[in-house]
């Protein structure tokens, strides 16, 4: 979901924006699905921290809606800014943080019907509202893992958060020395794959998503290396963690 918060609602939004409470139902739109459908496909472009969303190639959500918030604005008012943009996004040119390339812009109507109305409840009562999400609203979105992925029979499984989160299942993997086949199985809909680099290696997989599997084979030492998505933001958002080697 890149791109987007230009023109009036970029306006409202540097103006202050706010929401209200973590009820399951708001309005008569669904904050389960509206967070399920944020993390799917928003959360890899946008930061918004309830959400565990750590995306950095568009705005920062709860940057973007504190100063509104300060100033009093309703959360309903946020509400109406956040389907606009869905809607009819800004054409601003977004660029990767780190190649300084321009990226693609924000696709208009990325989610549509009820779900596009249930992400801008969502996003709505999360921007900017300090705190984590509590009940069902928790399980949705991960976070960093503390897992560690450790090789077996010559291959290290390294898979993707499922829910389309920049993240992988594991923070950090072992193997032992040699030659090595790493892979990683990404069932989302947001692309994603597994690079690796450290001590003149410098390897990737295909970008991939819908449960396709980004792999690739390497000959390791022992020593400390970083498996990381090299889609564009993707690990500046977090998505990496260290192999160590030995």
């Amino acid at each position: 979901m890149r791109g987007g918060w230009s023109g009036p609602a970029a306006v409202a939004v540097a103006a202050g924006a706010v929401v209200s409470g973590c009820a399951l139902q708001q309005s008569g739109d669904n904050l389960i699905n509206g967070k399920t459908q944020f993390v799917a496909k928003c959360g890899a472009c946008h930061t918004l921290a309830r959400a565990n969303a750590t995306g950095v190639v568009g705005p920062n959500l709860d940057e973007a809606f504190q100063r509104a918030v300060q100033d009093g604005f309703k959360r309903s008012t946020f509400r109406g800014i956040v389907h606009r943009q869905i809607e009819n996004p800004g054409r601003l040119r977004q660029v990767d943080p780190v190649s300084g390339k321009e990226g693609a812009e924000m696709p208009a109507n990325l989610v549509t019907g009820t779900d596009a109305s249930d992400v801008a409840a969502y996003v709505a009562q999360a921007a900017a509202r300090p705190g984590e999400d509590t009940g069902r609203l928790a399980t949705i979105g991960q976070g960093p893992s503390n897992a560690v992925a450790k090789a077996k029979g010559g291959t290290l499984d390294i898979p993707t958060d499922p829910s389309g989160a920049l993240a992988y299942k594991f923070g950090s993997a072992e193997a032992p020395t040699g030659r090595l086949t790493i892979e990683s199985k990404n069932d989302a809909s947001v692309d994603h794959n597994i690079a690796l680099e450290g001590n003149g290696v410098n390897q990737k997989g295909a970008v991939v998503k819908n449960g396709g599997v980004s792999r690739f084979q390497v000959t390791l030492k022992s020593g400390k290396y970083t498996f990381f998505c090299s889609v564009p933001g993707h690990r500046e958002g977090g998505m990496e963690g260290t192999l160590t080697v030995q």
